[in-house]
């Protein structure tokens, strides 16, 4: 019997692409899924010339691949993976790896790297981000795990990944979970960079009065510029996008109801576990909670009716503001994602990479930015830097934007328009920049209430009082 080099359990979309990623790069690969309709359309699709099999029998495919077995897993999340994993765990022998390239929660990973070590199995939690067309010609892949594993698949891994400057996006991201734990907060910065497209969308679109075809030109400057990213690119795109129904634009016919999957409310609640203060995510995950309360939303509309917009005098000088502080807060939105891998290195001795992960951000992935060549300079400079903000490159970016910031939110602020992740931007920058903040007032009124101490500036040590009331 022929046997394979990799093994791919899932031939959903992802999975399949992926498949065919690899085969394209000249690797041998068998799918196994239970639904035979994606095995006829698995091998039916895949490039002439290439070695793909496929198979709905799970003992057939293990003795497909040759040993040490590789066998990828993109199958959804939680209950699906173990349960893969208990049906063929007994399969397996000594040695064979299993890579988990689903969005996998990262206390389930590291659960799984204990009990397959016990059998003697390698696993790894790998992160992939690029969507269905990233997967099929190039994706961002953050493996994390195992080494002794990574450094046997690193070369197809290097092979399938997207290419920034002949590099491929692909790097070893730490310990034990550390790959899903980097892929989830990179699909966080996802959430907030999301919110903050819509509030400018919304800002040129409501505040402006810019039709889409002024919406399709504005973003296809700023991606021509700075703002440079997968993100800005196909907002850009979404823009003229016509409704075969309506006939108008599509965008204009979608509920404003916005879905999720659950790897944003992760990453807040990961912040809040570590103390890390990542408030534009967090705004981002409560914004798309507060979309689905539609029916209230209109009804509240009705008690709650806001005056007419008074729209901007100078238009083009508006849209440089809102494309400045729409830069700006993207930047931020990046700081407090990595602010929180630097804790979470520490935290669970993960000890992620920081340069390779701005460097592996580069291309392929959802985030992907011309500003994450700006990040790579800063932690090539000083991989130990604690927050981006304190690299004095980036200040002076920061410096130059935050006017902007400042101005467009006041807009509106005036004009009842929502900027929740804008504001917690500002709110963000301003807090971390102030040398004193007024949060000796919260200890003192800690210390009254419930004896729970506070530092002093002038001594060393932990003090408490006893606080006299007035009672006037």
């Amino acid at each position: 019997m022929e046997k394979y080099n990799y093994g791919m359990i899932g031939l959903g979309v992802m999975g399949r692409n992926l498949l065919y990623n690899i085969a394209d790069n000249g690797f041998s690969i068998a799918g196994f899924d239970l639904d035979k309709q994606k095995i006829t359309e698995l091998e039916e699709g895949a490039t002439a010339g290439t070695t793909v099999a496929g198979t709905d029998s799970l003992e057939e495919f293990v003795a497909k691949l040759e040993t040490p077995r590789k066998i990828i897993l993109m199958v959804p999340a939680g209950k699906p993976v173990d349960a893969v994993l208990e049906n063929i765990k007994s399969l397996l022998t000594k040695s064979d790896i299993v890579i988990d390239a689903g969005n996998s929660y990262f206390k389930d990973t590291n659960r799984r790297v204990a009990d397959l070590a016990t059998l003697g199995l390698h696993f790894m939690g790998m992160g992939v981000s690029g969507g269905e067309k990233g997967a099929r010609f190039g994706p961002s892949i953050m493996p994390g795990g195992d080494l002794e594993a990574f450094h046997s698949v690193r070369p197809m891994l290097e092979a399938i990944a997207a290419k920034v400057n002949g590099e491929s996006c692909t790097a070893y991201m730490g310990k034990d979970a550390a790959g899903h734990y980097v892929k989830m907060v990179h699909n966080g910065i996802e959430y907030a960079i999301m919110q903050l497209i819509s509030e400018a969308y919304d800002l040129l679109h409501r505040g402006a009065n810019l039709s889409k075809d002024q919406l399709y030109e504005v973003f296809k400057e700023w991606n021509n510029g700075e703002l440079n990213s997968f993100l800005i690119e196909i907002t850009r795109d979404i823009f003229q996008q016509k409704d075969e129904i309506s006939g108008g634009f599509l965008l204009d016919q979608i509920l404003d109801k916005a879905g999720s999957k659950g790897t944003g409310k992760w990453t807040s609640e990961e912040a809040l576990e570590n103390g890390v203060a990542i408030p534009t995510i967090d705004a981002a995950v409560a914004s798309r909670t507060l979309s689905s309360y539609k029916e209230e939303r209109v009804l509240a509309s009705k008690l709650y009716p806001k005056s007419e917009i008074t729209a901007p005098e100078n238009i083009e000088l508006f849209v440089q503001e809102v494309g400045d502080a729409l830069f700006l807060a993207t930047l931020i939105s990046y700081t407090q994602g990595l602010s929180l891998l630097v804790k979470a290195s520490e935290d669970y001795q993960f000890q992620i990479p920081l340069q390779d992960v701005v460097k592996i951000w580069r291309g392929g992935c959802i985030i992907r930015s011309s500003l994450l060549e700006t990040f790579y300079e800063a932690y090539t400079e000083d991989p130990n830097l604690s927050n981006i903000l304190l690299n004095e490159k980036i200040s002076e970016l920061v410096k130059s934007k935050v006017t902007s910031l400042r101005k467009t939110i006041g807009f509106a602020t005036s004009n009842g328009i929502s900027t929740l992740g804008l504001q917690t931007v500002l709110a963000y920058f301003d807090a971390y920049t102030t040398e004193n903040l007024p949060v000796n007032l919260i200890q003192a009124q800690r210390d009254y209430f419930g004896a729970h101490t506070y530092q002093r500036k002038d001594q060393e040590g932990v003090f408490h009082t006893q606080w006299e009331s007035t009672n006037q």
